[in-house]
């Protein structure tokens, strides 16, 4: 398809794998410059980037140093995509708010929101003088507690109004912000049984196999089937084309 994005650049946080990554192949795809920030890089992301950082996006130092990287490289922002998100799944403790500390409060909200915060914050001014986008990836469990970890959700739904505050505060000065709140997608974070979705299913006394069978009817998902990466990667594409 052609959005008429060709020329434009962005920035892309937790570019390595999953929506990121997928988020990152598509906009290359049609003509944008595109960098990469995440922790770690991945052969498939250099395919398609002008360039990668390698930065914790979870603490101030990593997210200005992801938007200044981006600036240098590309001159300038039309596109942020605030996709960065989830958390250390060897960190998480998968249960009750009785389970999980103050320190895994905090690490998931400075990864779910700070990161988005920060980078928004640092890349306002190129954004502002080309009337650019920001898309925030949220979560459905931005409206209801995720039955997985206390604080993901509550994270998430900070995001959502984060970005709608966004949208009040600088749509009149031309930058279009937008929040897309996917429910599960088929990520190596749910499909790999090393990661989440492995945790889950061992809270809940199941398979993984077992886990991802049953993810759509847990989820009221209506077409009975989760969503993939590059399905939420092509809505995010249509709004930055907007």
């Amino acid at each position: 398809m052609d959005l008429g994005l060709s020329g434009k650049t962005a920035l892309v946080t937790g570019a390595s794998r999953g929506i990121g990554l997928a988020v990152a192949q598509l906009l290359h795809e049609e003509g944008v410059r595109v960098v990469g920030a995440a922790r770690t890089g991945s052969p498939e992301l250099e395919k398609v980037t002008a360039a990668t950082v390698s930065a914790d996006l979870s603490t101030a130092a990593g997210a200005n140093a992801a938007v200044e990287a981006a600036l240098a490289e590309l001159g300038g922002l039309d596109i942020l995509i605030n996709n960065v998100g989830g958390g250390d799944v060897e960190k998480l403790s998968v249960g009750s708010v009785l389970d999980v500390t103050d320190e895994q409060w905090q690490q998931i909200f400075d990864l779910n929101l700070f990161s988005a915060v920060r980078t928004s914050r640092a890349a306002l001014p190129s954004l502002i003088e080309r009337r650019g986008a920001i898309v925030n990836v949220s979560s459905i469990n931005s409206r209801w507690p995720s039955p997985g970890t206390a604080a993901y959700s509550e994270s998430k739904a900070a995001l959502t109004l984060f970005g709608k505050r966004l949208s009040e505060e600088f749509g009149p000065q031309g930058v279009r912000t937008n929040t897309v709140s996917p429910g599960v997608v088929g990520t190596p974070l749910w499909r790999d049984p090393q990661r989440f979705g492995g945790k889950v299913a061992a809270a809940q006394g199941i398979s993984h196999d077992q886990l991802m069978a049953a993810l759509p009817e847990q989820f009221a998902v209506a077409t009975g089937r989760i969503s993939e990466p590059e399905e939420v990667a092509a809505l995010i594409a249509f709004l930055v084309s907007a």
